[in-house]
């Protein structure tokens, strides 16, 4: 299994170019609660940031990869968030209940899309996946469906 991460790492990394994370960690998105959201509350800490939108097929497939995952590591201080591209509160939050969503779940609403795009997704395709390490360097970059392998992989190479 580490020598499928460790490969699976190598793979990735290939694609997290220099991704600037300022402008993840300078953005107040939304809250389930409709209430603001800095963002910046997570700078230091190794993440994974998640975009993704009810309507996307593959998002839901992952869901329970990212609660799973960050069950895994969350003794480690890596925390997963959930990017949801939606305009409207209430369809999302109740989207996150029906999914299970015990990570922490904002929405972009009209920031989301050009934060996935400074982030490295100029097809602007969902889901995405970013890695980003206690330094907010951006060390994995996954557009499409995730899987668990691979996410573990995301993980240590935020841990490191």
């Amino acid at each position: 299994m580490r020598l499928l991460a460790g490969a699976l790492l190598a793979f990735f990394s290939l694609f997290a170019r220099a991704q600037d994370s300022a402008p993840l960690f300078a953005a107040t998105l939304t809250g389930l609660d409709d209430q603001p959201v800095a963002l910046a509350q997570w700078r230091g800490r190794p993440l994974i940031v998640n975009f993704w939108a009810r309507w996307c097929g593959p998002c839901r497939t992952e869901i329970p990869e990212l609660i799973k995952l960050r069950k895994q590591y969350q003794g480690k201080g890596l925390e997963v968030v959930g990017i949801g591209i939606e305009d409207k509160t209430e369809p999302a939050r109740d989207f996150a209940k029906a999914y299970e969503m015990d990570y922490p779940v904002v929405l972009g609403k009209d920031k989301g899309l050009d934060l996935m795009r400074t982030l490295g997704n100029a097809k602007m395709g969902l889901p995405f996946t970013v890695a980003i390490d206690r330094q907010g360097r951006v060390v994995v970059v996954k557009l499409g469906g995730i899987k668990g392998e691979e996410l573990v992989a995301a993980a240590e190479a935020a841990l490191k």
